[in-house]
């Protein structure tokens, strides 16, 4: 049964469907950085950065591996967090409210202990044109507190006209509200796909021309998607797709007058052609096609978003679902697998004395930053170069100078592709461009919440054919393995095969290993060695403590807080 919440009026305006939200002053944000490259799908603008970190001169004096003291030649350089101060055009898929930034072109949701999907919830918003769908939209996400929702609009889809179309769209006699002006097949496998967490292409379509755009915008599924448009309730597909569906619900003059606002202002239409396309095609449309559908409706919101009361309802059903599907990932992975044996997808770099040597050096919390960083790079070429060497390859003959032939080996693979888990797996970046010429890098930036103590994905810049590589995924160390299987799904989204991956760290604790490879047993886990356990921070222990606090210089100056 559907609910029609009709709240006292409010002094509230509701927008059309085409405007835009509105830009805020500039936000202190710590949620992501976004860069673009020719080659590379980047998911954020370059435009949020984060701050380089500022140099401190704070001279410290440490003890060197030797026991003798000495300055430490670099000085230290305190955390910083990413700044925008810049003001984002209001094309991007972004919303700004209370201090919040929204990111609503979505990010690969969260997965279980097993690696598996956490089922989205999925919300279609339907409504004639210029009714208020986009703006509930943006209201039900301002008020659901997430960072990040997939938006999708029905808009998107439409056909791509042909000559004897466009000529009847430029003269307002194509009728754009029927249901075969939409791309019916192609919007159910986008919004399926979305409903999976993987990336999608997703058309833009040009108002002025009545025409797709030669570039699409790429959006990922999230725990919260939201699809609107006039059509939303039309295909029994898709309706099936929805947890929940709202109808809203606005009175026809309103439309009218926000449709000849919009389509004059923002569309170049002329008065004449707006009341002649709304009176043939758009009323008809609505009384033949839309309004049946509100009998689909669970919540009928009149007014749009003016409905303060309704938007609330459907904000508090949300966050009930969400609190049912959602669970503490970094918590359930610290308990799991407790005296099971090692996997074999795990390979070890075989224990000589120059390693625990190496292990000797970055394990010692004396150990003074220069040192830290040399003998780090020295094991993080070590362990690389024996990941390499569990990759393919071929037997092959050469000739040596001394025309003698040579039996070798090649290998076999020639697309090979690094990818880094930011900001301790960057560091692991130049050794494997060392030993692979002219490989190619990717990054995946996954942090910390401060607040919750999960790690959110915040960034990716990743080869657009990155499905057909061998990718080396390195990060320094893996505690519960949560960064590492939230990279791994991300990959996997991207269309990698699970076999192709190759996880590459200095160090593991052994419940990482057993969470990664029960979720992924095909991926293979390089590691330098083993530690047994983790601590209530989800530190490995023993550890080497923050591995990239102690490699860029950004430890805490308090002692007590140097290694959590």
């Amino acid at each position: 049964m559907s609910v029609n919440l009709n709240a006292p009026p409010s002094s509230a305006s509701s927008d059309s469907d085409a405007s835009e939200p509105k830009e805020c002053e500039p936000l202190d944000l710590n949620t992501g950085v976004h860069s673009s490259d020719s080659g590379y799908e980047a998911e954020m603008p370059p435009d949020c950065c984060p701050a380089s970190p500022a140099t401190v001169p704070t001279k410290t004096t440490r003890s060197n591996s030797f026991g003798s003291q000495l300055r430490s030649p670099k000085p230290r350089r305190q955390r910083t967090t990413s700044v925008n101060q810049n003001t984002i055009n209001s094309n991007e898929a972004i919303i700004r409210s209370n201090n919040r930034t929204i990111y609503t072109a979505g990010r690969p949701p969260w997965y279980n202990c097993a690696g598996q999907q956490v089922e989205p919830f999925v919300i279609g918003i339907c409504g004639g044109s210029a009714s208020g769908k986009t703006t509930v939209a943006q209201k039900i996400i301002e008020s659901l507190d997430v960072p990040w929702v997939t938006l999708l609009s029905m808009d998107c889809f439409y056909k791509i006209l042909n000559d004897k179309q466009h000529e009847q769209a430029n003269r307002n006699e194509y009728n754009f509200d029927h249901p075969d002006a939409f791309d019916l097949e192609l919007m159910k496998d986008v919004l399926q796909r979305l409903k999976e967490g993987r990336k999608v292409e997703v058309p833009v379509y040009n108002f002025v021309s009545h025409s797709r755009e030669q570039h699409t915008k790429t959006m990922y599924g999230a725990n919260v998607i939201i699809f609107e448009g006039i059509l939303t309730f039309h295909s029994k597909e898709i309706l099936k797709m929805l947890d929940m569906k709202v109808f809203v619900d606005t009175d026809a003059d309103i439309r009218l007058a926000r449709r000849l606002k919009r389509d004059i202002m923002q569309r170049g239409r002329d008065l004449d052609g707006v009341l002649k396309q709304y009176s043939t095609m758009v009323k008809p449309a609505y009384s033949c096609y839309i309004a049946p559908t509100m009998a689909h409706a669970d919540i009928i919101v009149p007014r749009g978003s003016s409905n303060i009361v309704a938007i609330q309802l459907i904000v508090q059903h949300v966050h009930t679902q969400l609190q049912l599907r959602g669970f503490k990932l970094r918590e359930a992975l610290a308990h799991s697998y407790i005296g099971q044996p090692m996997p074999d997808s795990l390979k070890l770099l075989p224990t000589t004395p120059q390693i625990k040597g190496l292990h000797t050096f970055i394990r010692n919390a004396n150990t003074a930053r220069d040192e830290f960083i040399f003998y780090s790079k020295r094991l993080i070429r070590l362990v690389l170069e024996y990941a390499l060497s569990l990759l393919p390859f071929r037997d092959v003959e050469v000739e040596t100078p001394q025309n003698m032939p040579y039996r070798g080996k090649r290998m076999a693979c020639q697309k090979i592709c690094g990818v880094s888990i930011l900001r301790a797996g960057e560091t692991m970046e130049q050794a494997v461009s060392d030993v692979c010429k002219h490989i190619r890098i990717g990054k995946i930036l996954i942090q910390t919440n401060q607040l919750t103590g999960e790690p959110e994905l915040y960034y990716l810049r990743l080869p657009k054919d990155i499905k057909d590589y061998r990718v080396v995924l390195m990060d320094a160390t893996v505690a519960t393995g949560a960064a590492a299987i939230m990279a791994i799904r991300v990959l996997l989204d991207h269309d990698v095969p699970e076999e192709n991956i190759l996880l590459v760290s200095l160090l593991m604790a052994e419940i990482g290993v057993h969470s990664i490879a029960y979720a992924f047993p095909k991926v293979q886990i390089v590691t330098s060695a083993l530690d047994p356990e983790i601590n209530e921070k989800f530190y490995v222990i023993p550890g080497i403590g923050n591995f990239g606090d102690r490699y860029f210089g950004t430890e805490p100056t308090e002692p007590t807080l140097l290694y959590e």
